[in-house]
């Protein structure tokens, strides 16, 4: 496993995440003991890095991650926990609360479940548009100070939320969509990010299996999964999307890797800042992606890409309307 450290101010991190939102049924049911067995299995070959929150599966994910670092060296993992999303009984989303008493709150919830007295990296899900940013971050800031949070990160914020926040306090890193089909960021959030010395951690980095080379049509008809309310996943776009799957496929053949690896292996690509999550719930997922760290792609590779994929290849929005309004990353000027 190769290390990074996470923007100026974070720590050194295994060189891919994981991220664990699929092991709590956002991609329809997950199997427990094989999500456990996915678990180890990466902090087995080195994976530091696990990304979670608070709202996935309402602490359902919190206390899996919990169950498997039970015995295991807490040093040796960074615990990266999203917090603000509220959800009902029912798990509709209803809004997103960073006020500073609920961060708190939210932080104290999170120790009890993960069974650790600290967090890593913790940071807002998303911009909570009645509070402002300097609030939030200055509340998690106290949590630093007490020692209860080792670092500071956001996520889906843009350029100006990204410089206002970081004059309150360091921040680590910032967690948002990047892919060869969501490259949104790279006009002014990434430069934003590196002029301030902020790590990306990029999630959806192969756009929720869309582009790894495995999905079909059938695989949002099962129960609870998200994908099956994604404009990228309806009809009429879908068909042009997977397209850029078979462009990947010739290129993935040629270098006698898979087409995840290959999505994967361009994310990394982009500059050794961007630590890319990975969000395999299965050990056969898992050790495919990882086969990305072998696979370094060479000038010639990338160029072959960019022509195969335009910037503007994807076809439908990253998130439904309703769910894009709540996007800072995605204002005009972000």
């Amino acid at each position: 496993m190769q290390f990074h450290q996470l923007g100026t101010a974070g720590p050194q991190v295994s060189a891919f995440g994981l991220g664990c939102m699929a092991m709590s049924g956002m991609y329809g049911p997950a199997d427990r003991a094989e999500s456990l067995a996915t678990l180890w299995a990466a902090l087995d070959v080195g994976v530091t890095l696990l990304d979670t929150g608070d709202f996935y599966g309402m602490g359902h994910n919190e206390m899996l991650i919990g169950a498997a670092l039970a015995g295991r060296q807490r040093e040796r993992v960074q615990l990266s926990v999203k917090f603000g999303a509220l959800r009902d009984p029912a798990g509709a989303w209803i809004g997103i609360d960073t006020r500073p008493q609920a961060v708190k709150t939210a932080l104290a919830y999170s120790l009890q479940r993960l069974g650790v007295d600290y967090i890593d990296i913790y940071r807002p899900a998303r911009l909570d548009p009645q509070v402002p940013i300097e609030d939030t971050v200055g509340a998690i800031a106290d949590m630093v100070r007490a020692g209860y949070v080792r670092h500071i990160g956001l996520s889906e914020v843009g350029a100006d939320t990204l410089r206002r926040a970081a004059a309150v306090h360091p921040i680590c890193d910032l967690q948002i969509e990047y892919s060869l089909i969501s490259r949104g960021i790279e006009a002014q959030i990434l430069p934003t990010c590196r002029a301030l010395g902020i790590g990306v951690t990029a999630y959806a980095v192969l756009s929720r299996g869309l582009i790894s080379g495995h999905w079909g049509a059938a695989g949002t008809n099962r129960p609870g999964d998200i994908r099956a309310l994604m404009p990228r996943f309806q009809p009429g776009n879908v068909e042009r999307n997977l397209a850029v799957v078979e462009a990947l496929r010739a290129i993935a053949a040629a270098r006698g890797a898979s087409v995840a690896q290959i999505a994967i292996a361009w994310v990394a690509a982009q500059g050794a800042d961007i630590i890319p999550l990975i969000g395999a719930r299965t050990r056969e997922r898992l050790h495919e992606a990882l086969g990305a760290l072998a696979l370094t792609l060479t000038p010639d590779d990338l160029a072959v890409i960019e022509r195969a994929i335009a910037k503007d290849a994807a076809a439908g929005d990253r998130y439904p309307a309703a769910l894009m309004a709540h996007l800072d990353s995605e204002r005009v000027g972000g």
